[in-house]
């Protein structure tokens, strides 16, 4: 695709998160917030069906991973000791021109002169620091003693409970700590709909490990990371690993990935894999004055235990599985004529609506009966949407629209007015096929679970 054509296939996915329900802008009736989103009915749903898949992978199907849940606000000291009190900044220039405020990165570079991006102009300010950190004061004064910030990541709760999770935990190396919450980066420039917000969510995992065994489980990670976006519903094509270069990468790190989607806007960060070895584990112990290290048994030694860290932003993920899922293509309408259809192509795990349940009539009560009865049986199960208005064919669409993989439909068949042998069965359309298929009610769940799982 071409950038006008990505352009245009970004703005059509903006429109339909909001005319359906997935995403909107925060405080909308007041002019928004820059930075900050509001999910929906759909969107908080798609959200947290992929919380959900990560938390069952990496913590309910492994015996070597434990999770917690870390509060936003922190002793100060912890941000202090971690280097982001100090060094958790990017450097801003601003442009004389256009009155633009921009990261240093973003500026264009021409034959040697750096350029504002938006007005191509040169008179920009010297680079200085900007702090990311939201401050805030805990308590009933504003002073210096009562400062903290909102956190800027999740990781440094897991640091700094680490020996106390060891110990309940009883764990062995290697074993991680998984967590998923809240985080806040005070963006200079918040852009690309959802992909860099203000207020934004992690699911990160701290992968403690012996140092020998650091560079072997970035390899591992990073494998593994890959097969979840695979499992969740993007294509292998469309994920690219770039190795961080030496001069690049945080100085306590021996390597790290990043893995990256592409956007209609271009290659982009969905997660991190990093080996940050023991470094955050004796800054905080020096810093404490307590104990963070870990007890060889069979060695009978002490050390500091290093760390592996996938870091994935779950706002960046469910962008790019609307991205990915987001397809265009010709259906017959309901006189036949061939007509545009828009289609999330979800996979059905992540999907926020399962199954959709239709009367072909909306206005014979006994098909309105006996489809609101299925509900009833399915609703338990999956998650589930009635809908008797309109013709059919709209219907489908309205389901095909917002990524509903199943529909099912109550006919007369289904009475068994016309075919005694059909009686009590549905029709069961498959939303990117759109191939129909009969099937007794009483089989539904476990069908639906299956192809679902």
């Amino acid at each position: 695709m071409d950038a006008k054509t990505d352009s245009q296939r970004m703005e059509k996915i903006v429109s339909l998160c909001k005319q359906r329900g997935f995403i909107f802008q925060s405080s909308e009736i007041y002019g928004g917030l820059n930075g900050c989103w509001d999910y929906g009915p759909l969107g908080v749903e798609l959200k947290r069906n992929l919380k959900n898949y990560w938390w069952r992978m990496m913590v309910h199907e492994r015996d070597d991973i434990v999770g917690m849940d870390g509060s936003i606000l922190m002793n100060r000291a912890v941000w202090k000791a971690s280097g982001h009190e100090d060094t958790f900044s990017d450097p801003m220039v601003d442009c004389r021109s256009c009155k633009a405020r921009l990261r240093v990165d973003q500026l264009i570079n021409k034959k040697g002169v750096k350029q504002c991006p938006n007005c191509g102009g040169k008179d920009l300010t010297e680079p200085r620091a900007f702090n990311l950190m939201f401050k805030t004061y805990v308590g009933a004064t504003e002073d210096e003693s009562s400062i903290t910030y909102l956190r800027p990541e999740t990781a440094q709760a897991i640091f700094v409970q680490f020996k106390n999770v060891l110990e309940i935990s009883r764990k062995k190396l290697p074993f991680g700590i998984a967590q998923i919450g809240k985080a806040f980066r005070n963006e200079i420039n918040p852009r690309n709909f959802t992909f860099r917000s203000r207020e934004f969510e992690q699911m990160e995992l701290e992968y403690f490990c012996r140092a020998e065994e650091g560079m072997k489980l970035l390899e591992y990670w990073k494998e593994e990371r890959l097969k979840f976006y695979e499992n969740i519903g993007i294509a292998r094509e469309n994920l690219h690993v770039h190795e961080i270069p030496d001069e690049e990468r945080a100085f306590y790190s021996k390597g790290t990935y990043d893995i990256e989607y592409d956007f209609p806007f271009g290659w982009q960060e969905l997660e991190g894999v990093a080996y940050r070895t023991d470094y955050d584990l004796s800054q905080h112990q020096k810093a404490s004055g307590k104990s963070l290290e870990y007890f060889d048994e069979e060695a009978k030694r002490k050390f500091i235990p290093h760390v592996v860290e996938p870091s994935a932003g779950v706002d960046r993920t469910v962008l790019a599985l609307i991205c990915e899922a987001y397809s265009e293509d010709e259906a017959p309408d309901e006189k036949g004529k061939m007509e545009t259809r828009t289609v999330l192509r979800f996979h059905p795990r992540i999907a926020p609506i399962k199954c959709a349940v239709f009367p072909l009539l909306k206005n014979k009560e006994q098909l309105v009966a006996k489809a609101k009865e299925i509900v009833d049986f399915l609703r338990p199960h999956l998650s589930i949407f009635y809908d008797e208005s309109g013709a059919i064919g709209r219907r489908y669409r309205r389901q095909d629209e917002i990524g509903t993989p199943f529909g099912v439909t109550v006919d007369f068949e289904t009475l068994g007015e016309k075919d005694p042998e059909l009686r009590d069965t549905v029709t069961l359309r498959e939303r990117d096929s759109m191939k129909q298929e009969r099937v007794k009610i009483s089989d539904l769940v476990q069908l639906l679970s299956q192809r679902i799982a």
